[in-house]
């Protein structure tokens, strides 16, 4: 058996007032102010979801052993939904923040590939008279201790 679509509105107004232990009224007000939006049958009948009650229940906390008023659970469930859609647009911005990390990685990649392409290799532009054969021979000053040219402190 499938699982059940918590958005799907099922409930009639007297199954959702008496699931959320509230006065049919009661849901009447909360949607007139905005708080809950029930869905409609085709003769406009409320149908009450599975998640609608259960918004009706937390909305029965914030008054009841909370304190707030309906302006406050008002002010409550914008800042909800204002965060829902801050991090859903933080969520698409790391998308694109990686999408474009990895074009940039794409592009630095090409361009290292570029770079190895042009590189020359060792005696393609020899100097007259020297073969990519024969090393050229750097004379290096021995045992100086790597400090050649300089005079040594008297003892």
């Amino acid at each position: 058996m499938g699982r059940m679509d918590q958005r799907r509105g099922v409930f009639m107004i007297s199954v959702a007032a008496e699931l959320s232990e509230m006065h049919p009224q009661t849901l009447r007000m909360y949607e007139a102010r905005g708080l809950i939006a029930p869905k409609r049958s085709p003769k406009n009948t409320r149908l009450y979801s599975v998640e609608d009650v259960e918004r009706l229940r937390r909305i029965q906390r914030m008054t009841a052993e909370e304190g707030l008023n309906l302006a406050g659970v008002e002010t409550v469930l914008d800042l909800e939904r204002q965060l829902e859609r801050a991090r859903s647009e933080l969520g698409r911005m790391r998308e694109h923040a990686a999408a474009l990390e990895r074009q940039m990685l794409d592009e630095i990649e090409r361009v290292k590939r570029s770079f190895r392409a042009q590189i020359v290799p060792y005696g393609a532009y020899d100097a007259p008279g020297i073969s990519p054969a024969k090393p050229i021979k750097i004379p290096v000053e021995r045992g100086t201790g790597g400090r050649a040219g300089r005079k040594r402190p008297r003892t």
